[in-house]
């Protein structure tokens, strides 16, 4: 699946979160997620290298993870983001499998997060990060196959101007924690 991400660190949550529900829009209930990211043993991030995400998924304190694997590239020249994500059954022997591909693990990553569908092929997600202080905001956006991606970041970061929020980022978690 093709999206393009632009992120942001909030100025403060609690507006932010007011302003969201003054377009009638609903938060999810919250959720965890680890990820535990890996890359190729030659990784730079320059050569648009694909990494590789395995991710614990929690709903609620009394229910089973969801494991998955997420394959993420991204894509500098034309600021697509290529992700495609299996769930797994066995967690471990997937990690087997990562290793053996030539995978190295470089961080994890844990994080508390809800989010909004905003439109049929865009959903914003609030971040608190394990480690970093205060809260992101991520706005993804599914790309159709006639979409320009230009066009497309460029609504996005608008939509966070309208928002008051202007603190763009553009480094990944695993990077922002560093």
């Amino acid at each position: 699946m093709r999206k393009t991400i632009v992120k942001v660190k909030l100025a403060n949550r609690d507006e932010f979160e007011m302003q969201i529900e003054d377009l009638e829009k609903d938060f999810s209930p919250i959720i965890w997620q680890h990820d535990r990211v890996y890359v190729p043993r030659n990784y730079k991030r320059e050569m648009n290298y694909p990494r590789l995400i395995m991710r614990t998924e929690m709903v609620s304190v009394d229910g089973d993870p969801r494991y998955s694997l997420i394959l993420k590239r991204h894509i500098k020249d034309s600021g697509v983001d290529v992700v495609d994500e299996t769930v797994v059954g066995n967690y471990k022997e997937a990690v087997n499998i990562i290793h053996q591909l030539g995978f190295e693990k470089i961080d994890e990553v844990s994080r508390k997060r809800q989010w909004v569908i905003m439109d049929e092929d865009t959903i914003l997600f609030v971040d608190s990060i394990e480690g970093v202080e205060g809260y992101f905001a991520k706005l993804e956006r599914n790309l159709g196959d006639d979409m320009k991606v230009g066009e497309a970041e460029r609504d996005l970061r608008k939509t966070f101007e309208t928002l008051n929020e202007a603190d763009f980022i553009e480094n990944t978690y695993f990077e922002i924690k560093k």
